[in-house]
């Protein structure tokens, strides 16, 4: 990804980089924002299995997640991170994660539309995906405004808060995208 590639009204977007690890250990220790997401976690695990893993230098087709550092155009402040992992076949999958101050400002949606547009009109996607735990209200809402189908429910699929959680999928396809622009 290049500098400039993914823009909105409000938020800048840049790769996340080593100098980001305090925001992100912040935001990935935050209870409040991991409830549907992850159960807690240590500063070493967090670090081995999602931070590091996220910082090498991304392209289509490669296996990890681009994962973007979303900051307020206006205070310059870091708000929380957007990105898409390419799964094949011209799908990408899409995700979000804001820090808790930041909730209910509408940053997951303009992010969710910001990274549309890369997909679908610079990178060619066909197709852009979503898993959102059951009960994740908000997330579910951002994805249905944008134009998303809610395409299934996958029963008992995830561990976490010590029980299986059911995971909604959503998807978006190309076709359906350049038609509500």
């Amino acid at each position: 990804m290049q500098p400039g590639e993914i823009t909105s009204a409000r938020l800048n977007y840049r790769p996340l980089n080593r100098q980001d690890w305090p925001f992100y250990l912040a935001v990935s220790q935050d209870e409040s924002v991991m409830r549907y997401i992850s159960d807690p976690r240590s500063a070493e695990e967090i670090r081995t299995h999602s931070f590091d893993v996220r910082l090498p230098a991304w392209h289509k087709g490669c296996d990890h997640w681009l994962c973007l550092v979303m900051e307020e155009k206006t205070s310059g402040l870091p708000t929380g991170f957007s990105g898409l992992i390419d799964r094949g076949n011209g799908i990408a999958e899409f995700g979000f994660i804001l820090a808790a101050d930041f909730h209910g400002k509408g940053y997951g949606r303009e992010s969710l539309d910001a990274v549309m547009r890369y997909c679908f009109d610079q990178q060619g996607y066909r197709k852009l995906v979503a898993t959102v735990t059951a009960g994740n209200i908000a997330s579910r809402k951002a994805l249905i405004q944008a134009g998303f189908e809610q395409e299934g429910t996958l029963r008992q699929n995830f561990f976490l808060a010590g029980k299986w959680q059911d995971d909604w999928l959503f998807g978006l396809l190309k076709e359906e995208y350049q038609t509500r622009r």
